[in-house]
Formats: C-alpha cells, sequence, structure tokens
C-alpha cells in the first residue's frame, strides 16, 4: 500500500486548464477595468468612498434593497454607536438564529450597505436574521478602531441577539478584511462570552495579508500579472498603509493583527468553532486560506475549505457583471454549510 499524505489537496483544481472559458474571459474583463478610472489612493479614500457609491469608478454601483433595514447598536464609548444593517428571512419566515457579517474593502472602502443582494440571499436562503457591521474605516479611523467596532457589535449580539431578533447569534462571516476581523472577533468572543460557543464562521478570500499582515505569503508574490486582477501587491500596500500607519512587519506578529500566529489551541481553550475558508485559484489571497484552514484542523478544530478554478478576488459578488459558474458554485457551498450546522 503507498503512503499516503495526511494532507490532502486536489492538486488539479491549481492548475491552469482547470479554469473554464468563461472564468478566463470574466477574468479578463475584470482585468479591463483595472486599467480605467482611478484607484482610491490616488483621489484619497473618503472622496473615492463616494464616487464608488454614486456609481462613478469602473465598478457598478451598489444595489441597495429596500427590504434591508438600517439600525445602530452601541459601542464601548459612551454615545456613540454603531451603523448596522439588517435583513431577514422572506416570506414571514421564523428566523433560525443570526449571522454577523463583516464587509470587506481593504479596512478602507465600503460599508455595512455594499453586500445586500448576497445578505438578503443568504438570509432567505438559511431562514437567518443577517446583521452587517459599519465598522470605521482607515485611514480616518486607523487600527484598532475597527476591530473594536466588530468586538463590541460581536458582543451585544451574544448578549442581545434572541431579544432583540428572536434567536441567538449563530454564525460570523467575512469577506476580504472582514474575513479577517471576522476571525479576531471570533478570538475576542471566545475569550470574553466563555460560555458561548459558535456553529460556524464563514471567511470568504481574506486578504494575503489578512492572517499575516507582518509581509506577504508567496501567492502574492507569484501573482504577477502586467494589470491587476482586483488586487495586486501595489495596492495591498496602501491598504497596509493605511489601516496600520507606522508600523513594522515585527509589529505585525502580533497575534490580534496576524491571526496566523495565534496559538489557536490556547486562545480558543479548545472551543475553537468549525471554520468554512472559501478562496480562487485566481487571487493572491490563496496561500493564507490553504495555510489558515490547515493550522484550523491542526488546532482539533473543523476546518472546510473550498477552492474555485480560476476564481478571482471577490468572485461570490460578481453575479451581476455576469459572473461565472464559480459565483454559483461558492454561493451553493456557504449556503450548505450554514444549513448543515443549524
Amino acid at each position: 500500500m503507498p503512503l499516503t499524505s495526511d494532507l490532502s489537496l486536489a492538486a488539479a483544481k491549481f492548475q491552469p486548464e482547470a479554469i473554464s472559458q468563461q472564468t478566463h474571459d470574466f477574468n479578463a474583463k475584470l482585468i479591463e477595468i483595472a486599467k480605467t478610472g482611478p484607484k482610491w489612493y490616488e483621489v484619497g479614500a473618503a472622496k473615492y468612498r463616494q464616487m464608488r457609491w454614486n456609481g462613478e469608478t469602473p465598478l457598478p454601483k451598489p444595489i441597495v434593497l429596500d427590504s434591508g433595514k438600517n439600525i445602530k447598536l452601541p459601542s464601548r464609548e459612551p454615545g456613540r454607536e454603531i451603523p448596522c444593517r439588517v435583513f431577514t428571512p422572506d416570506a414571514g419566515q421564523p428566523t433560525k438564529g443570526v449571522f454577523y457579517h463583516i464587509h470587506g474593502g481593504g479596512w478602507v472602502l465600503q460599508s455595512e450597505a455594499y453586500q445586500d443582494p448576497m445578505l438578503k440571499y443568504l438570509a432567505d436562503q438559511c431562514n437567518l436574521t443577517v446583521v452587517s457591521v459599519g465598522y470605521r474605516l482607515a485611514p480616518e479611523d486607523p487600527y484598532p478602531a475597527g476591530n473594536e467596532d466588530c468586538f463590541d457589535v460581536g458582543e451585544y449580539l451574544v448578549d442581545h441577539a434572541e431579544k432583540d431578533f428572536g434567536a441567538p447569534l449563530l454564525f460570523v462571516g467575512g469577506d476580504s478584511a472582514g474575513a479577517h476581523y471576522g476571525i479576531l472577533t471570533c478570538f475576542k468572543l471566545l475569550e470574553t462570552r466563555p460560555h458561548f460557543s459558535f456553529k460556524g464562521l464563514v471567511l470568504n478570500f481574506a486578504k494575503p495579508h489578512s492572517f499575516d499582515l507582518s509581509t506577504f505569503l508567496p501567492q502574492a508574490h507569484h501573482f504577477t500579472l502586467p494589470h491587476p486582477l482586483v488586487l495586486d501587491i501595489d495596492i495591498m500596500k496602501h491598504y497596509i498603509s493605511a489601516y496600520l500607519p507606522s508600523t513594522t512587519p515585527t509589529q505585525r506578529l502580533d497575534p490580534w493583527i496576524s491571526p496566523l500566529y495565534a496559538n489557536l489551541t490556547r486562545m480558543a481553550g479548545g472551543r475553537l468553532p468549525s471554520a468554512l475558508f472559501t478562496c480562487g485559484t485566481s487571487d493572491c489571497l490563496l496561500d493564507d486560506s490553504v495555510m489558515m484552514c490547515a493550522k484550523w484542523q491542526m488546532a482539533g478544530a473543523e476546518g472546510v475549505l473550498k477552492v474555485y478554478e480560476g476564481a478571482p478576488h471577490g468572485f461570490v459578488f460578481y453575479a451581476r457583471e455576469g459572473g461565472t459558474e464559480m459565483t454559483e458554485r461558492g454561493l451553493r457551498d456557504i449556503v450548505m454549510y450554514l444549513q448543515e450546522r443549524m
């Protein structure tokens, strides 16, 4: 009997020939889009956010659904509240729990109102109440401001979700920089709410430096194209400078900044929840998702890694722009993960 590896990945998924023509064409479209319009760091974060909201950047303006409800939840600072957006299941279906969502945008861009179609889809498909947090953004409010807002809303939901929304907090999910905040929020809740337990985490395409902010893991350096496919090292360096100004790589080894360096078994006290890690092979974030999932399993928790052939950064959001079969597959996998663990 041949010797087999204790760590197994479907190697064929990572080969160029595994990428469909549809995905190739879609990625080429994204590269062309990246050639037009200014970068956020060229015009300033505040101006770019308004341009993005107005539909004045290459990507279309966000879809805001009437079914979303804007609320505010308390922060640790008296008198300051944190904006949030809430979606409930369609057709008056009773909610089975709360899904706490943390948006992406490199700690700098977007808000709680940028993912309405996806969040409503999850609410309806899984009969969950989805609460998306509008944390403070860098560079106006660098680390730890955004972290603290995510922690504060997470703690509030542990304490008050059943009273406010009719069901307990079950899941935390985040996209890109939001996945970074999601995993740190998990750590914080395990620390401050010792009797609380998650059903699971959904961590979508975390930034290459989201789990390791000390530097960039190899995929980010190897992922070189003539033009950015959503992200490249130059863009990511600007995000880091905004979020963690005046810090050194050594300082960014702090596990509360780079969770890849956390002692997961010790930090979680054996209570680390199940986690789903999703990422595309045409994403410079790939190494972090693979490595973090492996460390999750090494800590004795369930780590589920789903890899999508040729999918770019943010692929689950791209249904409006034509998307690919990877978009639909990713959304189906997230729904399956949530449903199986409720």
